[in-house]
């Protein structure tokens, strides 16, 4: 009985299908692995290969042009909306504010710049997947210098019984935070440590609408909380953020669309699953009671769906 060999001394039209696919593949690996990865053993494992592209011209060009816009409408109070939201409009500054100094270590110039990004890049190595990204550089951050003002207060009633009206606004945020970074993406396979795609970002965020509703306590509760939902219910927000990005060892990728994509994605979806929060009312409850009041909301609301 004659035996089929797949490869023979004569040129064949399977042969030559399995070597043209093997030299593709072999191609696509060399060009990912020495062109785009970084595979260089000298190079410091937990350092990005280089800065990353910031354009701050540009980012406050845009915010102020939003802000123009923006500030039209606000400087236009309507049957006296604007003025009743003021003194929660400066409280909001102020609390932001607090925040800002705090996170500086209450110094000014680079000396608080510095400390503000240090403490930022200490908070993002922290939550960081390990096994996915390398050591996070943060290169500058900016924690911006204004805060979200809220106009045209008015009142959504609530099924619960006995509980008081829902007080919704519309929110609107104009400003110029960003952050520059740099990492690498690992890649552990093959084997363990195969390859780092270096990555630079810059996120920057010019505007960010939405309604917020405010729940007040409710006194049949067993744990009355003061609650705070981002964006309202059963509605939609703005983000508009502006990503610039280089991505590659020896070939740089710049502003890929699709990166530009996943992060407004993330970005959407953690405001979305975390836009909730509950302020506890001293004497009337404790932290971990509320969390575990959250907790079993979250339970019943699984249960409701499956």
């Amino acid at each position: 009985m004659a035996t089929a060999y797949v490869f023979t001394l004569q040129p064949t039209f399977t042969q030559g299908l399995i070597l043209g696919q093997a030299s593709i593949l072999l191609l696509l690996f060399l060009v990912l692995k020495y062109l785009f990865f970084d595979t260089d053993p000298d190079r410091p494992y937990r350092k990005a290969s280089y800065q990353p592209k910031v354009e701050v011209d540009s980012i406050h060009e845009d915010s102020s042009d939003v802000r123009v816009n923006l500030g039209k409408l606000e400087s236009e109070p309507g049957d006296g909306e604007a003025e009743s939201s003021e003194w929660l409009n400066l409280l909001l500054k102020q609390v932001l504010d607090a925040y800002r100094v705090k996170l500086r270590n209450g110094l000014s110039g680079p000396e608080g710049d510095e400390v503000a990004r240090q403490r930022v890049e200490d908070f993002a190595n922290k939550m960081r997947p390990t096994g996915f990204l390398d050591y996070i550089k943060v290169h500058s951050v900016d924690v911006g210098t204004s805060a979200p003002r809220l106009s045209h207060a008015r009142i959504r009633t609530q099924s619960i019984p006995g509980a008081d009206a829902d007080i919704e606004y519309d929110m609107n945020y104009i400003d110029s935070i960003s952050i520059s970074i740099s990492t690498s993406v690992l890649f552990n396979y093959p084997f363990s440590s195969f390859a780092r795609l270096p990555v630079s970002l810059t996120i920057s965020l010019s505007l960010f609408s939405a309604p917020v509703r405010l729940t007040p306590p409710n006194p049949f509760a067993p744990h009355p909380t003061i609650t705070f939902t981002l964006p309202a219910p059963h509605s939609d927000f703005v983000l508009d953020i502006k990503t610039t990005s280089l991505m590659g060892s020896r070939a740089k990728l710049e502003d890929v669309p699709k990166l530009h994509e996943l992060i407004l994605h993330q970005i959407r979806r953690v405001i979305l699953e975390k836009g909730t929060w509950k302020v506890v009312l001293p004497g009337l409850a404790s932290v971990n009671e509320v969390k575990e009041d959250v907790k079993t909301e979250h339970q019943l609301a699984e249960k409701a769906l499956s």
